[in-house]
């Protein structure tokens, strides 16, 4: 296992090798990678050392999110940001495994000396992201990447979380979507920075439909505290068509933030929101292991065989069981 240092030096170098060797032990969950992950975050700064912003990227299925991520990308590319893109694949329930196939839709960005695509398995975590979603932002923002996209692996009610780690939120919409954006509009339309319906090139009509449909949608939304009004835009990821409007949209919604202080205020909110997570999961990942709950969960499980319905009698056993544990 390389050293903790050596592998600082090159991500603060920007080499590529370096952090997508970093983001694997990130991944781990053995105890020497976790131990040595653990290193390595208290080693990087807890602020990028330059001006860097986060967008997340949601979508139905079949919106067309990889194409308009690298019509997108290249974009940026072009007005001089160096861009991570994270990537995330629903992994099976039955075998783990993901496709993880972005780098192969992502055909140009996935070659160009200006960006890095991570494709990782979402592990069954909630909330559209990965386990060390956090720590891959904070990772490839050592490495001099300036603008960071998050692909969610879609769009419904749980996927929340990228919102609250991110400085921006994308949603992608297709033409024609009817009754689909009924289901999006309380979990996520209101959360969205900015909306953009794509394969305007295919049914222009319909998109321009779709478009008035989400706004009136936006006006049944409560006002942003920010004052910001989130843009509707049509675009064709696939030839390009209008992408660059979306990205002056953007530009202007991280200009307000920073001429307002609020990006300073949500990296703030990120941490903490941060702070929060990783103590659910270090709790859940202790009581897991623990050989003594794993007696209880037996026990218990044997109980509901039996007919037990007070299912919260239960869960009290358990964390009681564990609690008791971690008193020695």
């Amino acid at each position: 296992m390389p050293s903790v240092k050596e592998v600082v030096e090159k991500i603060r170098k920007g080499e590529v090798a370096a952090l997508s060797r970093a983001i694997t032990l990130l991944e781990s969950q053995t105890d020497a990678h976790r131990a040595w992950s653990a290193d390595l975050l208290k080693s990087l700064p807890a602020l990028p050392e330059q001006s860097t912003f986060r967008l997340g990227i949601s979508g139905t299925p079949g919106v067309g999110k990889s194409t308009f991520i690298e019509a997108f990308g290249l974009e940026l590319i072009r007005r001089g940001h160096r861009i991570a893109i994270l990537a995330v694949d629903p992994s099976s329930s039955i075998s783990g495994g993901s496709i993880l196939g972005d780098k192969t839709r992502m055909e140009q960005l996935s070659h160009h000396p200006a960006a890095f695509i991570r494709p990782s398995p979402s592990g069954g975590f909630l909330g559209g992201i990965t386990r060390v979603t956090r720590e891959t932002l904070l990772l490839c923002e050592s490495a001099k990447f300036d603008y960071i996209l998050v692909e969610t692996v879609g769009v419904g009610q749980s996927e929340i979380a990228v919102h609250g780690m991110t400085d921006a939120f994308l949603l992608l919409a297709q033409p024609g979507a009817g009754d689909e954006l009924q289901g999006i509009k309380r979990g996520i339309l209101e959360m969205a920075d900015l909306l953009v319906v794509n394969k305007a090139d295919l049914l222009p009509n319909e998109a321009k439909r779709t478009a008035a449909e989400l706004r009136r949608s936006l006006h049944l939304a409560p006002p942003r505290d920010n004052g910001w009004s989130p843009p509707v835009l049509t675009a064709a990821a696939l030839t390009g068509t209008s992408v660059d409007a979306v990205a002056d949209s953007v530009d202007h919604y991280r200009e307000m933030l920073n001429r307002d202080g609020q990006l300073a205020v949500l990296r703030r909110k990120q941490r903490a929101g941060w702070l929060k997570d990783s103590i659910h999961s270090e709790l859940l990942r202790r009581l897991n292991r623990s050989e003594e709950v794993k007696a209880v969960w037996q026990n218990c499980l044997a109980a509901i065989e039996k007919g037990e319905t007070d299912i919260n009698a239960l869960s009290e056993k358990i964390l009681a069981t564990f609690l008791d544990t971690s008193k020695t």
